[in-house]
C-alpha cells in the first residue's frame, strides 16, 4: 500500500485516497478528497485498476508525463464523466447585411468573416515556452486537497529523495526514486488547505545524471517552507503536466559540475594509515638489562597477546528453577525483596538468551506463586520478545500455577 492508492473501507462503502502512512499499522485516508481519517491498514483494501475497466468506472485523471501508482487510483462511478457522442462542428455564424457591406467597402472585395473567427495573427500566436528546471508543484486533487508533485522539465534524469520536517519530528524520509526527463511523479504526499498553518517544510535532495554524460554534478539540497504572503501568488501553469499549480523552482541555482581535476585529486589522496597495533615489551628482558645481568641490547618486543577465544554457549536445562535457594544454595546474607527480584530476573534473562542461542525448542521457568510479581515481569518480557512463539502455564498437575512453559521459534 502506497501514498496515492485508492482504497475502500471494509466496514462501509466509502472510498478514499491514502494521503499518509502514519506507522506500520495506521494510514491516513482522504474520503472524497474532502476530509481525512486515520484507518487501520487491515480495515482497508486497495481498489485495483482493473475494477475501473470491468465496472465502468472513470479512469484516473493524470496529466502528461504522470504515471499511475502500482495500484492505480480508480475513481468512483460517475456517469457524468463518460464520453458522449462527438459533437458536431458549430456552423459558422453568417454575417449580417450591414457587416457584409462594411467588409466590401473596406477591402473593395471579399466576404466578411463570421463572428468569432480569428485572424492570421491570432492563429500564429505561440504559448510562452515553459521554464526549464526542476519544480515542486502543489496540484489540486480537489478544492481543498493538494498533491505534492516533483516535475522534471530538463533533458536529464534526476535521482531524488523527498522528506518532511515538522516541529515534532526534525526529518522524515518519505520517498526516493529516479525521475526521467520531461516527466512528473505521482503525488508524493498530500496537504490540506485548511491545515495550511501546520504544513511541514518539504525537503528535496536532487542529483541530475545523464547516461554517457561528460560531467558529474554536485548534490542539490532544497528546503521549501510555505508562507501565506508568497504561497497564494505562486499559482501558475505548471510545465509537463499542463495544469495550474502552486509552483516553486527547486534549482534556481543549477547543480554545479564537478571539475575533472577535483575528482582526480580526490582519487590520488592517500587514505589515512591504520593505527599501529599495540605491542608489548618483554618485562623480564628489560629488567635484566637494567640490572646488568644481560648484555646491552634492545629489549625484546613481542606482539600483543591475541584475545582468548570466547567460551562456547552452553544450553541451559529444560527446567530452570528461579527460587532464591536454587540460584544461591549457600546464600546466608539477608537480601531485600528488590535485590532478590533483580537476581531472579538476571538469571531468567541469561537462561533465555542461552536457550535462543542454542536453538532450543522449549524451556520451563519455575517461578513459584508468591505475590505474582516475578511471574508478571517474566510474562511482560516474553510478550515483547519476537523470538517467542508462545508461552503458557506449565503442567498444572506438576507445577500448579508456579511455572511457565515457553515455546521458542
Amino acid at each position: 500500500m502506497n501514498v496515492g492508492d485508492r482504497v475502500r473501507l471494509l466496514t462501509g462503502t466509502e472510498e478514499g485516497i491514502v494521503t499518509r502512512l502514519l506507522d506500520s499499522e495506521l494510514v491516513e485516508v482522504a474520503i472524497d478528497n474532502d476530509f481525512t481519517i486515520p484507518v487501520l491498514r487491515r480495515e482497508v483494501v486497495v481498489v485495483a485498476q482493473e475494477e475501473g475497466k470491468n465496472f465502468d468506472r472513470a479512469a484516473p485523471d493524470l496529466g502528461p508525463g504522470q504515471a499511475p501508482g502500482r495500484n492505480a487510483n480508480a475513481s468512483k462511478k460517475d456517469n457524468t464523466k463518460r464520453p458522449s457522442a462527438t459533437p458536431a462542428a458549430p456552423k459558422p455564424v453568417q454575417p449580417s447585411l450591414q457587416e457584409a457591406l462594411a467588409a466590401v467597402a473596406s477591402s473593395g472585395k471579399g466576404v466578411a468573416k463570421p463572428a468569432g473567427s480569428s485572424g492570421p495573427s491570432a492563429a500564429g500566436a505561440k504559448q510562452p515556452a515553459a521554464a526549464k528546471g526542476l519544480f515542486l508543484a502543489l496540484v489540486h486533487q480537489s478544492p481543498e486537497l493538494l498533491g505534492v508533485t516533483l516535475i522534471n522539465n530538463t533533458e536529464a534524469d534526476v535521482l531524488f529523495t523527498y522528506g518532511e520536517e515538522t516541529s515534532a519530528r526534525p526529518y522524515r524520509a518519505l520517498a526516493a526514486d529516479k525521475l526521467g526527463p520531461k516527466a512528473s511523479t505521482k503525488p508524493l504526499s498530500f496537504l490540506h488547505l485548511k491545515d495550511f498553518e501546520t504544513w511541514p517544510a518539504v525537503v528535496f535532495q536532487l542529483l541530475p545524471t545523464k547516461l554517457n554524460g561528460d560531467a558529474a554534478y554536485e548534490l542539490l539540497n532544497k528546503r521549501q517552507a510555505f508562507k501565506a504572503s508568497t504561497f497564494y501568488g505562486s499559482q501558475k501553469p505548471a510545465p509537463v503536466i499542463g495544469k495550474d499549480a502552486y509552483l516553486f523552482q527547486l534549482d534556481e541555482k543549477a547543480a554545479a559540475a564537478i571539475a575533472p581535476e577535483k575528482l582526480a585529486a580526490e582519487a590520488l589522496t592517500p587514505a589515512p594509515a591504520a593505527p599501529a597495533k599495540p605491542v608489548g615489551v618483554d618485562a623480564a628482558a628489560l629488567k635484566a638489562q637494567l640490572s646488568g645481568d644481560a648484555p646491552a641490547k634492545p629489549a625484546a618486543v613481542v606482539a600483543a597477546a591475541t584475545p582468548a577465544p570466547a567460551a562456547p554457549v552452553v544450553a541451559p536445562p529444560h527446567e530452570v528453577d528461579l527460587h532464591l535457594e536454587a540460584l544461591r544454595p549457600d546464600n546466608k546474607e539477608e537480601l531485600s525483596n528488590t535485590a532478590i527480584l533483580r537476581l531472579q530476573l538476571d538469571a531468567f534473562e541469561d537462561t533465555l538468551s542461552r536457550a535462543l542461542a542454542t536453538n532450543m525448542h522449549e524451556i520451563v521457568f519455575i517461578h513459584g506463586m508468591g505475590n505474582g510479581v516475578l511471574r508478571k515481569e517474566i510474562h511482560r518480557q516474553l510478550s515483547r520478545n519476537k523470538d517467542i512463539k508462545f508461552f503458557e502455564d506449565a503442567r498444572k498437575e506438576k507445577f500448579g500455577f508456579g511455572a511457565t512453559l515457553v515455546r521458542l521459534k
